[in-house]
């Protein structure tokens, strides 16, 4: 546990987080919507701080990342927790699922002990992923300083849900990464997922702008997320910034609170036309 990154006290004890656009008001002894954020006598502690619950060596093509040292492997790191709802979400058993004082996966692995891991066995990249990582941002941010000493790569799976503040401090820290582009309907994202895209906007311009590494990534949902149009317009925006963001359409399957039909291929095959009228970069996942 340490002490919170990106919050001020307001009234009554409460402690308002500015890790996020939720921007949760926080009570004592409550966390935001995050569920590993929490006010503990009038101070707010990263709950998950040393704390994965997962560390993995993976493909580096499995964050996904194709364009970025291709055919490497990437020690994998996540913990607890995530800033939005998604109904469809499939890692909900370690982003939503969860009790943190009771959940019995947890490790402990600090910073250095990551260090220690990559220089051990001569790993070259740090991918913070499985959840949301700008929740654990302080353990991310600490890990990613002490590779960038080393000449560690380092990757942030992300959903984009982060302020401008916390981002423009660890961006320099991050070598490359994939943000989820949920839709391009402000109504999918507030309704289905409990934020809100212009945020997510945001993060991918910021980064275009820092020149990072930059892949983007849409789960295709049939009925939910596969307003052609909408669609449309999210790719003349990427391709407004950059017609080679690299773009994965990933398949969807039903999972937590969602029932939908598996995206059909054939589906999956008319968005990559489309997207391949604006992007150079185009691929097709989960099939």
């Amino acid at each position: 546990m340490k002490e919170a990154s990106f919050y001020i006290a307001e009234n009554n004890g409460k402690l308002r987080c500015l890790l996020c656009p939720q921007n949760c008001l926080i009570s004592e002894n409550k966390t935001g919507v995050c569920g590993v954020r929490e006010n503990i006598d009038g101070k707010l502690y990263a709950l998950t701080y040393l704390k994965p619950v997962a560390i993995h060596l993976d493909p580096i093509e499995k964050k996904p990342l194709y364009h970025f040292h291709p055919g490497e492997v990437i020690l994998s790191v996540g913990t607890l927790g995530c800033n939005l709802d998604c109904k469809f979400c499939q890692n909900h058993s370690i982003s939503q699922d969860f009790d943190v004082s009771s959940f019995q996966g947890l490790k402990e692995v600090s910073p250095e002990g990551i260090l220690d891991l990559c220089k051990q066995h001569g790993y070259k990249f740090v991918a913070f992923t499985y959840n949301e990582p700008s929740v654990f941002f302080e353990y991310m941010f600490d890990v990613a300083v002490l590779c960038r000493a080393e000449g560690i790569k380092t990757v942030m799976v992300s959903n984009g849900q982060i302020n401008e503040e916390p981002l423009l401090m660890l961006i320099d820290y991050i070598d490359a990464f994939n943000i989820d582009l949920k839709s391009f309907n402000p109504d999918f994202y507030k309704k289905i997922c409990g934020g809100e895209i212009e945020t997510t906007k945001q993060t991918i311009e910021t980064i275009v702008k820092h020149n990072k590494h930059l892949e983007v990534t849409m789960l295709l949902i049939k009925g939910a997320n596969d307003n052609k149009e909408e669609f449309e317009d999210m790719c003349k925006y990427l391709s407004s910034l950059d017609k080679n963001i690299v773009l994965h359409l990933s398949r969807a399957f039903p999972d937590y609170k969602m029932e939908f039909e598996i995206t059909p291929i054939k589906l999956i095959n008319s968005f990559y036309d489309k997207a391949k009228q604006y992007l150079n970069f185009v691929y097709k996942g989960n099939i």
